[in-house]
């Protein structure tokens, strides 16, 4: 089947990654920024799935903005779980397949094993529990897939790693960053082609999808640093040094063994994505202060 893709929220960090990456495998993808394709919508959803008609239908939009989640709770619920039922009524009137993107905040994340698609789901978290509602609204369709990922990195919007070396250049140095809190980084454009993998395999259900391996938010910044300048100096602090309004998980690996099986191939090392995230970094802002 010739894949030609609907991308809602098209125009974001992983929207944008979902689409390069669509193109350079010279499928038609079709980005809508939240302008013209408001997933809150219904009409437009609707009418942007009868005027292209595509086979798949690919929701990257999201309300992200963890901590304030906790605050604007409706519009967190209204972008991360109702709006999902619009993308299902949409895929379903044209018979294509719904890609829906979730993330690890669906666990409790105090696990001692890295999470299983099948354990069971406690998010601590209004983010959590809203892009959980957006999952069991999306795996009510039969031909959905929910892909989940964690710690999302890249160009085109705000992440960790952008904040790192706002920082370095900036000359607010020592960086002090959190230590008890470990998952995995996962690169936009590596996330992007798992999730056409995916797509080709005409995969369905729960799949979890992010870089190896393992490490703390230090020692992420450690890696970023080194990169960057080495003289860069990283202070190791706790989460009580630095409250914030969501409670972030201790722990939330994800298991991949289902996606390597499904693939055939391992994840990539998102030590690989920062230099590559940091050589576009460097092209980009040359010449600035």
């Amino acid at each position: 089947m010739t894949l030609r893709a609907l991308v809602f929220g098209g125009t974001g960090m992983l929207g944008r990654a979902v689409v390069a990456s669509a193109r350079r495998r010279g499928l038609a993808a079709l980005a809508l920024s939240r302008a013209h394709g408001d997933v809150t919508d219904r009409d437009r959803v609707l009418y942007w799935a009868e005027e292209f008609r595509p086979t798949l239908i690919v929701n990257c939009a999201a309300y992200t903005k963890v901590d304030d989640c906790e605050t604007e709770s409706e519009q967190a619920m209204a972008v991360n779980g109702l709006a999902v039922d619009h993308l299902v009524e949409a895929a379903r009137r044209i018979d294509a397949r719904l890609l829906q993107v979730s993330t690890d905040y669906v666990f409790a994340g105090d696990a001692e094993r890295p999470y299983r698609e099948d354990d069971a789901t406690a998010p601590a978290t209004v983010y959590g529990r809203t892009k959980l509602a957006g999952e069991e609204r999306a795996l009510a369709y039969e031909k959905s897939l929910v892909v989940r990922t964690s710690w999302l990195f890249g160009p085109g919007g705000p992440n960790f790693v952008a904040t790192m070396l706002r920082l370095i250049r900036q000359g607010k140095t020592p960086l002090r960053v959190v230590d008890d809190q470990t998952g995995c980084p996962t690169y936009t454009s590596f996330l992007a082609e798992a999730l056409w993998r995916l797509a080709e395999a005409e995969a369905s259900g729960v799949v979890h999808y992010r870089n190896r391996g393992p490490v703390t938010w230090c020692g992420f910044a450690r890696e970023i640093a080194q990169l960057w300048d080495a003289s860069t100096e990283v202070v190791p602090v706790t989460t009580d040094e630095f409250p914030r309004p969501a409670p972030r998980p201790a722990y939330s690996v994800l298991d991949v063994e289902r996606y390597e099986s499904l693939t055939g191939r391992r994840v990539e090392p998102w030590g690989l994505g920062v230099i590559e995230y940091l050589a576009n970094y460097r092209e980009t802002h040359r010449g600035r202060p």
